[in-house]
């Protein structure tokens, strides 16, 4: 089984099976989206003026790092920053000033190391877990660059995800694999490449677009589960977790086909009306996993 059908037939039957978490059809037939603005990378919080090379290691630099939300609340953000935003931009401007690191600097990263690039404390625990992302990546690209592993893939997003997944235990988001799904599309929103299945991908499964769902009606949680979130308290790696993701695949995967568009462009319309304030103002669901 293809990795994007092993995510969809995964998120299908843990919905069908789920205790804590359910999906409200009359909900889902009824949202209706806002329209958003295209989807674009931030030129000043992502690295994207320097050469395709440079930019395409950046990308795949920080997707590799683009895990961590459970812990983005004790992280000194940067003004007017999410924890996200905060990732991006420190990782920026270490390439802006000293250009991108090489594979032999990845295999030799340590929390220090990182911890200074993103003003963290070095025994953040969040550090320890980039660096050893950070070298397993070095390992996994031996001498190949950015762009030699997009052209392995050979124009396809699907399969560039399944080396990312296949080759790094960090990528090997069962079932999800949200972080190797956006690789494709982030190195496409900057120019420096071309697949021709973006519109094969899902969602990229994290803690906003269920949160997004959850307040629409579309996600409903049994009360046990709301009551741990809303009181943001931290939950535990193991089936809510899981089941919370599954339903947003499974649900954005129905909606996405009733609207006839990819689940693609549903992730990000989503994504973006996660970012306003009513949204915002509602706990969403943190756990410490390295996925998302």
């Amino acid at each position: 089984m293809r990795l994007v059908d092993e995510v969809r037939a995964t998120a299908a039957a843990i919905a069908g099976g789920a205790r804590s978490v359910r999906i409200d059809p009359d909900a889902l037939a009824k949202l209706r989206l806002d329209d958003a603005p295209p989807p674009e990378l931030d030129p000043v919080r992502h690295y994207l003026e320097g050469d395709e090379h440079a930019v395409a290691t950046y990308l795949l630099v920080l997707d590799t790092i683009n895990f961590g939300s459970g812990w983005f609340p004790t992280l000194r953000k940067r003004p007017n920053c999410s924890g996200y935003f905060t990732v991006a931009w420190g990782v920026a401007d270490r390439f802006r000033a000293h250009g991108p690191w090489t594979n032999r600097d990845l295999r030799a990263m340590t929390a220090a190391e990182i911890a200074d690039v993103l003003g963290q404390p070095h025994g953040h625990e969040l550090m320890a877990l980039y660096a050893q992302a950070l070298r397993q990546l070095g390992a996994f690209l031996g001498e190949r660059s950015a762009l030699d592993l997009v052209a392995e893939a050979g124009g396809s997003a699907e399969r560039l995800a399944e080396l990312l997944a296949g080759g790094m235990t960090m990528y090997a988001d069962r079932g999800f694999y949200k972080r190797a799904q956006i690789v494709p599309s982030d190195l496409a929103l900057a120019g420096v490449a071309t697949f021709r299945d973006l519109d094969r991908l899902t969602i990229f499964a994290d803690n906003l677009v269920p949160h997004v769902l959850r307040l629409e009606g579309v996600l409903v949680y049994d009360e046990r589960l709301a009551a741990l979130i809303d009181a943001e308290r931290l939950l535990r790696p193991g089936p809510q977790e899981r089941e919370i993701r599954a339903c947003a695949v499974h649900a954005c995967e129905q909606l996405a086909r009733r609207l006839g568009m990819s689940e693609q462009e549903l992730d990000h319309v989503l994504w973006t009306r996660g970012g306003k304030p009513q949204f915002k103002a509602v706990p969403r669901h943190r756990c410490r996993v390295i996925w998302y």
